[in-house]
């Protein structure tokens, strides 16, 4: 058996996923980033492969993606993310025309085209209002973890508002709506109402082609591709439980088969030329 891993070394998580020559996912794991990159992608790697069951040593090939995906010195290969999410995205959904990526510090629209390739692309602006982050800062404001975001948004009635295209005024939104004692729970809608809308307008940017599949840490919570499914009048994809988050890892490496099916081929060709 052939194995290749992906590491999508984000800024905020390392992301690790082991495929085997099958097409079966064999194992995934995450780790919070932190600052020193190079020992968190290699203990990603370590834990993934001890959740494959395997030594580090089996795996053939390794490509990095993400904010650090230069960082980690024992890799084969590194690629963008644009590339990564698109490939990880097609595998799963292959009718997939655009993706929307909602990372951590980051959100990408971008339109691929049948061969898996980026053709277009638009960022989000730098601040982090549009991204993850923001969702992940209004929640421990309001005293409450990460893991609690998915239920204060399915607990919500009304999302109130938060218009500010800045960080910091959204942060001012949400101290004012706890201090006129709105619950958190529609506090937490109204920030996901406020990602949701940023997205729309990013993807309208990219000018959506079906079909659209959503990937990135934030859509595992189903409130958020279901407000952008219906704001877009548009069935969306979206992988099941945590593969949304996985989705570059996942692109990673199918890539690293695809180098090695690759390389065996050039090495057939020059077997069959002597």
């Amino acid at each position: 058996m052939t194995y290749t891993l992906g590491l999508d070394i984000g800024s905020t998580y390392t992301k690790g996923l082991i495929l085997d020559d099958k097409d079966n996912i064999v194992a995934r794991t995450m780790k919070a980033s932190g600052a020193r990159l190079q020992e968190v992608a290699a203990e990603v790697k370590r834990e993934t492969a001890r959740c494959a069951g395997i030594d580090e040593r089996d795996i053939a090939y390794c490509i990095t993606t993400g904010y650090g995906r230069h960082q980690f010195d024992d890799r084969d290969l590194q690629v963008t993310d644009l590339t990564a999410a698109a490939r990880g995205a097609a595998f799963l959904f292959p009718g997939t025309r655009t993706v929307l990526d909602i990372g951590g510090q980051t959100m990408k629209a971008s339109r691929i085209d049948a061969s898996k390739k980026v053709r277009t692309f638009r960022l989000n602006d730098k601040c982090a209002s549009g991204t993850g982050m923001f969702l992940e800062k209004t929640v421990r404001y309001m005293g409450f973890d990460t893991e609690d975001i998915d239920g204060l948004l399915e607990n919500a009635t009304e999302a109130v508002s938060i218009s500010g295209v800045c960080t910091v005024f959204a942060e001012s939104e949400v101290i004012n709506h706890l201090s006129n004692s709105v619950s958190p729970d529609n506090i937490m809608l109204g920030a996901g109402m406020s990602l949701m809308g940023r997205s729309v307008q990013l993807l309208k940017r990219v000018k959506i082609e079906e079909e659209l599949t959503l990937v990135g840490g934030i859509l595992r919570w189903g409130r958020i591709a279901q407000a952008i499914s219906e704001n877009l009048k548009l069935e969306v994809n979206v992988a099941e439980g945590d593969l949304p988050q996985f989705m570059a890892a996942l692109g990673c490496a199918i890539l690293g088969h695809l180098r090695l099916d690759s390389q065996l081929a050039g090495r057939e060709a020059r077997r069959a030329v002597a």
